[in-house]
């Protein structure tokens, strides 16, 4: 029980929460509904396995930097908690998890779960040569919401295509506001993010750009599949949590961080999920 709560802290099993609603969102819309329960299944193995395997590769190829960060030094690597090769097996055996899965949805899950993969690996590095790392993250991230109407509809659109770019807009604006903890250790180490290239000030602007593109994507891709007056709804209530997200943060004050990055996109994405299924639902 001690190796699986470290597991757990190592994967941040907690975060599951931003990606899984928009995950289940883009199979309520391939679905027009409720998909059956063995793809409904499926698609929450493959989430788990393609998380799981990303966060552990990040510990792994981040294990020399989280060390010499005060604030990542008791990470399970670091901190001797796991050792490198545990971390690695784990690696391995959650990544094909998610091809098992994409193997029992469809034949174009199974061809695209290489490509998946590849995203989140990519991912860990890109800190080491750009400062749009941000949106190789929610690029990553994307995949779910996909990935999982790829599960249930075997076939890509406009439509997940839309969700998948709200989400990356989404994931830049909350991901510069999380970097704002790391810039002086990033500068320093000659690891690269918007705070560091543009400051904070100037990235936070970034931020708020980018979540007004994701409401107008979200807007966008109601009208595409055909929502109605629930899901706009959801749309309007993101909208003011986000604007109460960045308004809880500013350049020189992170106090109530916390509350802006977790709790707030936490009810974000499971707020519009809601609303989804309540506007294909509820006719």
């Amino acid at each position: 029980m001690g190796k699986l709560r470290v597991v757990l802290e190592m994967i941040k099993i907690e975060h599951t929460l931003f990606a899984l609603p928009f995950a289940l969102m883009g199979a309520l819309l391939a679905a027009r509904g409720l998909p059956d329960m063995r793809t409904l299944f499926w698609i929450l193995v493959a989430m788990v396995g393609a998380r799981s395997a990303a966060m552990a590769f990040n510990r792994l190829v981040d294990r020399d930097y989280d060390a010499k960060n005060p604030r990542t030094a008791s990470r399970a690597i670091p901190a001797g908690l796991v050792s490198v090769g545990f971390v690695r097996g784990f690696t391995v055996v959650t990544a094909l998890l998610l091809v098992l899965a994409a193997w029992q949805l469809n034949p174009l899950a199974l061809a695209l779960s290489p490509l998946a993969l590849g995203i989140v690996f990519l991912y860990s590095y890109t800190k080491r040569f750009t400062h749009w790392c941000h949106a190789f993250l929610g690029l990553a991230l994307a995949i779910a919401p996909v990935g999982a109407w790829v599960a249930v509809a075997g076939n890509l659109t406009l439509v997940p295509l839309t969700l998948g770019a709200a989400v990356v807009c989404w994931l830049v604006g909350f991901d510069t506001i999380y970097a704002l903890q790391d810039a002086d250790f990033d500068k320093n180490a000659g690891l690269h993010s918007l705070p560091v290239r543009f400051g904070a000030k100037t990235a936070l602007w970034i931020g708020r750009a980018s979540h007004a593109l994701m409401i107008v994507l979200l807007v966008l891709l109601g009208k595409l599949a055909g929502l109605h007056g629930w899901y706009f709804t959801g749309v309007g209530l993101a909208a003011a949590l986000i604007t109460t997200e960045h308004a809880l943060i500013s350049p020189s004050d992170l106090k109530r961080f916390n509350i802006a990055f977790f709790n707030v996109n936490i009810a974000v994405s499971c707020g519009l999920l809601l609303f989804t299924a309540l506007d294909l639902m509820v006719r």
